[in-house]
Formats: C-alpha cells, structure tokens, sequence
C-alpha cells in the first residue's frame, strides 16, 4: 500500500463544541503528543459516604 501525506496550511476560525462524550479528542490539525487528563466536576456536597459493606456469616 503507498500512502502520501502532503501538508498544507490549516486556518481554523471557530469551533463550537455542543456535548462531550465520557471519551473524546478533538484533533484540529497535526498532533505530536496527546495528553490525558480527567475532571471530577461534581460538588463535594453532593458526595454520599455509606457504611462499608459487611459480609454474611455463613
């Protein structure tokens, strides 16, 4: 198989984004390296602490 790539300018005026999967990329032009990074964007408040489960005796 030959595969040819040729580079040209890329101009990029706006991108708008509406939703984001659990996993996405958004590749806008060539890319060298990805970096992950994950958010937990949920409120502290909101965070329910339980009793650790405790086994049946058999």
């Amino acid at each position: 198989m030959n595969y040819t790539v040729i580079n040209r300018g890329l101009s990029v005026g706006n991108i708008t984004v509406t939703a984001v999967a659990s996993s996405s990329v958004l590749l806008v032009g060539d890319t060298e390296s990805i970096a992950c990074s994950s958010i937990f964007d949920t409120p502290p408040e909101s965070l329910i602490i339980t009793r650790p489960f405790v086994p049946i005796a058999s």
